[in-house]
């Protein structure tokens, strides 16, 4: 297959990210095929591996946001990236920080960090999906963000934040997200910072 029409395939179907299935979806070409196709692009410098099995095309700019949602899944923006986004606390948060239920992990990918930390699926909720460079990703609310963090400074033993602005933070719907998680000090926690 061309360079030139694997391109065209790629941008008219506008896949952003993309892995070898992807290819022999779009291309009907077979598995080893797609694998040599691949490999040969890479290696030409046409398109690039974000991670393992994941790829994108060399001039595509993707949102950072897309990227962490796609490079594990499932999982959301949250934590210390998510309540810098919200403005919640006042510092630019550079490591794309995020929610999985699945294991721990950490990527450094196209010059940046993302790291997810695992949560219960019972607690895998509380975030929008919003828009950015026509994509969409999952970002936890502004209390989801808090609560998710709040309680990883818990568990970690570090002290609760302190420098955050409260009048962004609903009470109510913090305590919600707080209880769900079943660990009283965490609510006790979110209820004493937030008063």
């Amino acid at each position: 297959m061309k360079w030139q029409d694997f391109e065209k395939e790629i941008k008219t179907k506008n896949i952003k990210l993309f892995t070898p299935s992807d290819v022999q979806q779009a291309t009907s070409r077979s598995k080893t095929a797609v694998v040599f196709l691949l490999y040969r692009l890479k290696k030409q410098g046409r398109i690039e591996s974000v991670k393992r099995g994941l790829y994108k095309l060399l001039d595509e700019h993707i949102s950072e946001l897309y990227l962490a949602n796609k490079i594990y899944e499932p999982s959301y923006v949250s934590l210390e990236f998510a309540l810098s986004y919200h403005r919640i606390i006042p510092e630019n948060v550079y490591e794309i920080t995020s929610i999985t239920t699945k294991a721990t992990r950490r990527f450094e990918t196209l010059g940046k960090v993302f790291s997810y930390r695992k949560v219960q699926k019972n607690v895998f909720t509380g975030y929008t999906i919003e828009k950015q460079n026509d994509v969409s990703f999952r970002i936890a609310d502004a209390e989801k963000a808090f609560v998710d963090y709040s309680y990883f400074r818990l568990i970690d033993g570090n002290e609760p934040l302190s420098r955050f602005d409260k009048t962004k933070i609903d009470m109510k719907k913090a305590l919600h997200y707080a209880k769900a998680f079943n660990n009283q000090k965490l609510t006790d926690t979110i209820q004493t910072i937030l008063t």
